[in-house]
């Protein structure tokens, strides 16, 4: 599942600088370890397929590609190669959306260990300027210690203004065996907690426009939100941390996900780490050493492809 959420983002990112050129691309179809879509232009039709090769890299396939004038000029764009990176491209935080605009945020989805949470802040004119003030950036950029602090003051000049929505590992591992028997992936529920917050902070707050970090189509937040949420203005974009509101939901986010992950390493008395390394899977074989197998649901995503290795002998 985890090479196909690369493979689906980095379709929007191709999608997007190709409509960009008024170059038409399908909606894409699933394939083993990826996925596959056509482009058109004009009379002219190309098929792409992304996935995820045997050393675990993400590979964008053009061998089903016309080598012509079109097929070539395309396969430049999509590279790189015609003055345009597709990076640089979709990151368009320069643009000035304005205020008031929602910004939400996930931590936790690539941790094995804690739950995932989704956060949502509404910034308006008065407080992009006292969080600009404090230095709110993307938590990723910040030290654990520096988020916790951050996340305590953004709660103070956000007071009423904020929403912060947590699952547990043993939901979320009950969501995601759900969703996989109706044939849906993490995007859904990932989709789910921006609309929760979204919806929140609507509760209190008016506000016509909400942005998130471009994690898949929007019709997967759209489609959550409820009748507060329903006349809001979504946008989507990578990067979309580097817009304040986004930035601050981050950081409260993560700040929540490091409090959860620390009392779940109290209450079992072992030091839960945080990403998918080495050092977790080794962490893991102990953990469920003291405790069993059934146990590890309560503090880990168990769909993670490490978790074999953990209960391996």
């Amino acid at each position: 599942m985890e090479e196909v959420d690369k493979a689906i983002s980095k379709y929007y990112d191709v999608k997007k600088i190709l409509e960009f050129k008024k170059i038409v691309i399908s909606d894409y179809k699933l394939i083993n370890y990826g996925l596959q879509f056509t482009i058109t232009k004009n009379n002219w039709i190309g098929l792409i397929r992304i996935y995820q090769n045997k050393k675990g890299n993400l590979k964008i396939d053009f061998s089903q590609f016309p080598e012509d004038a079109n097929g070539k000029w395309i396969k430049n764009l999509i590279e790189g190669k015609d003055g345009i990176v597709i990076e640089d491209f979709v990151n368009n935080s320069y643009i000035d959306f304005g205020f008031p605009i929602i910004g939400t945020d996930e931590s936790g989805k690539g941790d094995y260990f804690g739950p995932l949470v989704s956060a949502g802040v509404y910034v308006d004119n008065e407080i992009e300027k006292k969080l600009t003030h404090l230095g709110i950036r993307d938590s990723k950029k910040l030290s654990d210690n520096r988020n916790i602090e951050l996340a305590l003051k953004i709660k103070q000049i956000c007071k009423g203004k904020f929403a912060i929505i947590e699952i547990s590992p043993d939901k979320y591992n009950d969501l995601f065996e759900q969703f996989q028997k109706e044939k849906k992936n993490l995007n859904t529920l990932l989709a789910w907690g921006h609309a929760k917050a979204i919806e929140e902070i609507l509760y209190n707050n008016e506000c016509e426009k909400a942005i998130s970090d471009q994690f898949a189509d929007e019709k997967f937040i759209l489609g959550k939100l409820q009748e507060k949420g329903k006349k809001i203005k979504l946008i989507q974009m990578h990067k979309a941390e580097q817009n304040i509101a986004v930035a601050a939901a981050s950081i409260l986010a993560r700040a929540r996900f490091l409090n959860k992950l620390s009392k779940l390493s109290n209450e079992y008395n072992i030091e839960l780490p945080k990403g998918a390394s080495d050092r977790v899977i080794k962490i893991g074989k102990v953990f469920i050493n003291k405790n069993n197998q059934e146990e590890l649901r309560r503090v880990a995503k168990i769909h993670f492809k490490i978790t074999n290795k953990i209960i391996r002998n």
